[in-house]
C-alpha cells in the first residue's frame, strides 16, 4: 500500500513529486528532496503494522522506545563525529593540503623523471596526499591539470594517469582517520569488541593497505611495461 502510494505521487506525468516544469523526476526535483522521508515513511509504516499484526505494539510508546533505545547506542558515534568534523572543518579552513599538493606536485614536475618514474611519482604523492585529503575529486583536480600535460608530451595516455591516480586513491582510506566513515567504522566495532579505538583499526587495517599497495603498484608496473590495455583500444601509451 506505501509502495502504491510512493508510485502514484511519483511516476504518473505531472505528479505531485515531479519537477512543476520539466516533469523529472531524478534531479533537483521535489522526488529527490522528498527521498529520505520517502525512506522513512516506507519502513516505518510497515513496521508499525507489522509490530501490530504480532502484538508487539499496543500504544504508542512501543513505537516511541525502540526508537529511542537505537539512538541512545549512537551517542558515542554522534560524538566521534563532531569532533572529526571539527577537525576536518578546520584542516580545510587552512587550506594546507592543497598548498602542500600543488607544491609537491611542482617539485616532482621539475625533476625531469621518465614516463614510468613520473606516473609512479605521481601515483606516491597521490597515495601520501590520500591520508589528509580523502576526497578522490580535489585531489584530481589538483593533480591531473599538472602531471596529465606533462605526460602527455612523453607519449602517455591520459588514461594511464588515471589509472595510476586510482590506485594510489583506494588502499589508504581505510587507515586515515580523516576519512568521513572512519568513525562510524570504530562505533560499529566498539559493539563487538569495546576497547577497539582508532589505533586499533589502524593497525588492523594497516597489513591490507600496505598488501593492496604493493600488489595495484606491481600489477600498474606489468601493464605498463607489457603495454597491456586499459580498456577496449585504449593503452598505456599514445597511438
Amino acid at each position: 500500500m506505501v509502495l502504491a502510494f510512493i508510485l502514484l505521487i511519483t511516476i504518473p506525468s505531472g505528479a505531485p513529486l515531479r519537477h512543476p516544469e520539466t516533469d523529472e523526476l531524478i534531479g533537483s526535483t521535489p522526488f529527490m528532496d522528498s527521498l529520505i522521508a520517502l525512506i522513512l515513511i516506507s519502513f516505518l509504516i510497515p513496521g508499525i503494522c507489522f509490530g501490530k499484526a504480532v502484538g508487539k505494539v499496543k500504544t504508542s510508546l512501543d513505537v516511541v522506545n525502540p526508537i529511542i533505545k537505537v539512538f541512545s547506542n549512537l551517542g558515542g558515534m554522534i560524538f566521534l563525529l563532531l569532533i572529526i568534523s571539527q577537525f576536518i572543518s578546520y584542516f580545510n579552513f587552512t587550506n594546507l593540503g592543497t598548498v602542500w599538493a600543488v607544491n609537491s606536485a611542482t617539485i616532482i614536475e621539475d625533476m625531469n623523471l621518465s614516463s614510468l618514474a613520473l606516473l609512479l611519482s605521481f601515483l606516491a604523492l597521490a597515495l601520501i596526499l590520500d591520508f589528509i585529503l580523502v576526497g578522490a575529486i580535489p585531489k584530481f583536480a589538483i593533480l591531473t591539470p599538472i602531471f596529465v600535460p606533462l605526460l602527455y608530451q612523453l607519449g602517455v595516455a591520459p588514461e594511464a594517469v588515471l589509472a595510476a591516480y586510482r590506485v594510489a586513491d583506494s588502499p589508504v582510506n581505510i587507515i586515515t582517520p580523516l576519512m568521513p566513515y572512519f568513525a562510524l567504522i570504530v562505533t560499529f566495532a566498539t559493539k563487538y569488541q569495546k576497547k577497539t579505538g582508532v589505533g586499533t583499526i589502524i593497525s588492523i587495517m594497516l597489513p591490507h593497505a600496505v598488501s593492496l599497495t604493493i600488489t595495484w603498484i606491481i600489477l600498474f608496473i606489468l601493464y605498463y611495461v607489457f603495454q597491456l590495455p586499459l580498456g577496449p583500444g585504449i593503452g598505456m601509451h599514445l597511438n
